[in-house]
């Protein structure tokens, strides 16, 4: 197939003619900065930068603590943000086929990575960003490549508008990154599947208008399974809120699913064919989250910095003792390492044949994953030694850093935990030849 960009106008390099931002050293990526000069931007990605974070620090920033005690966002929100035109920009080149605004010029995975980046930034919260975005980002592609026509347009425009939301149910309480060996099971009869089993840990599955299920509907292995695109309003569903660690406005869910009626023009690509749909969205989901974890990493480094440099303890600010800009250089390095690592696969990503991109990127993907999150792990403890006491209190100065911490697990675990994410990065670079 065609690479994403060769299909668009080419644009040349951004140089950046003026600041953006608040320019707290590494707060920002580097192209952020006056006089640096990117092969990545253009500037359609520089407009859309500044129409992102307008519509963070005007509708998101300012209530991301009271949708954290809530610990739910207001669909107004979501309905604000697909009338912005940013919510088709996170599943996919092919998401604005189906929305009612336009795409901005030229767009590709760049302008993703950016309105994601940013909505790390102005949340500074992992439950936030997911209950926003994560179940659309996620739960939405397996529709978009490999749905029904009829199917994307009668879900598709709703989802991207933000007058519906969807997620993907594919974890089970015995079976997390081993996703071979889920037990849900949907037996079909006639023209109806009947869906039966136990989801959790389901993101947005507690306020969600529309599930991608993955289910069992042959024999065992990857072999015996499918993915059907369930809706809230048939009965037999029991969706239960979860009490977790972090995350706290993004609808964490147990659901029970209990003799469902599905129709079988509901199933999502071929039956018994859903290990390859859920392959497919692997790369998408675990790029996604090294974005959240990196600008995460980044927030947690740009407070310390901040911080640093008000802060006095015996006589001097804390930026005036050697081992507090040794924390901030040891954050920097790994962040802005992984920023330019991301970078780079984002623009393989634009570039290359999407069916090599599925194997080829697969193991990088996989250990750019598994590294972004030991990095905003690395970040949160820094931090908190940073900010002493106040990174250990839910108001007032540490309040980013004591949030953040608490995601830390969401990206270490969900989306393949580091320890499979390693092995397989490994194991995927065994098969090539050298």
């Amino acid at each position: 197939s065609a690479s994403l960009v060769a299909l668009l106008p080419s644009a040349p390099p951004l140089t950046m003619a003026m600041t953006f931002g608040e320019q707290v050293p590494y707060g920002d990526p580097n192209w952020y900065t006056e006089s640096y000069t990117s092969p990545y931007y253009n500037a359609s990605h520089a407009e859309w930068r500044k129409r992102c974070r307008e519509f963070v620090e005007d509708e998101i920033a300012p209530h991301v603590g009271d949708w954290e005690a809530a610990r739910a966002i207001p669909r107004e929100v979501y309905q604000k943000a697909g009338k912005a035109g940013l919510l088709p920009c996170v599943v996919g080149p092919n998401g604005y086929e189906y929305a009612t605004c336009d795409a901005p010029a030229q767009f590709d995975y760049f302008h993703e990575l950016i309105f994601v980046d940013e909505l790390a930034r102005g949340s500074a919260s992992g439950g936030v960003l997911w209950g926003l975005v994560e179940g659309l980002q996620i739960g939405l592609p397996p529709v978009l490549n490999f749905g029904s026509e009829e199917m994307k347009k009668r879900v598709a425009p709703a989802c991207l508008s933000g007058d519906k939301t969807i997620c993907l149910a594919i974890t089970e309480p015995w079976a997390g990154s081993d996703v071979a060996n889920i037990r849900t099971t949907a037996t079909r009869k006639g023209d109806k599947f009947i869906l039966s089993g136990e989801k959790k840990w389901i993101t947005n599955g507690i306020f969600a208008d529309y599930f991608t299920v993955a289910c069992r509907t042959g024999g065992p292995g990857m072999k015996g399974i499918s993915m059907l695109l369930v809706e809230k309003t048939m009965p037999g569903i029991v969706c239960k809120k979860m009490d977790c660690q972090g995350v706290h406005s993004s609808g964490t869910t147990y659901i029970e699913f209990n003799e469902v009626e599905v129709p079988v023009s509901n199933l999502i690509g071929e039956e018994n064919g859903g290990f390859g749909v859920i392959m497919k969205n692997f790369n998408h989901e675990r790029w996604g989250f090294v974005v959240q974890a990196n600008r995460f990493a980044r927030v947690l480094l740009e407070e310390s910095f901040k911080y640093a440099n008000k802060r006095s303890t015996f006589g001097k600010k804390l930026i005036e003792h050697p081992v507090i800009r040794w924390k901030l250089a040891e954050m920097a390095r790994q962040v802005e390492g992984t920023h330019h690592w991301l970078e780079n696969i984002t623009y393989q990503m634009c570039h290359m044949p999407k069916d090599d991109a599925m194997v080829k990127l697969g193991g990088v993907t996989a250990l750019m994953k598994a590294h972004s999150s030991k990095v905003m792990e690395f970040c949160a403890r820094e931090a908190s030694q940073v900010f002493g006491g106040n990174s250990y209190t839910k108001t007032g100065l540490g309040s980013k850093i004591e949030r953040l911490y608490r995601d830390v697990r969401a990206y270490a675990i969900p989306g393949g935990s580091e320890e499979i994410l390693l092995d397989l990065s490994v194991r995927q670079a065994m098969k090539s030849k050298f």
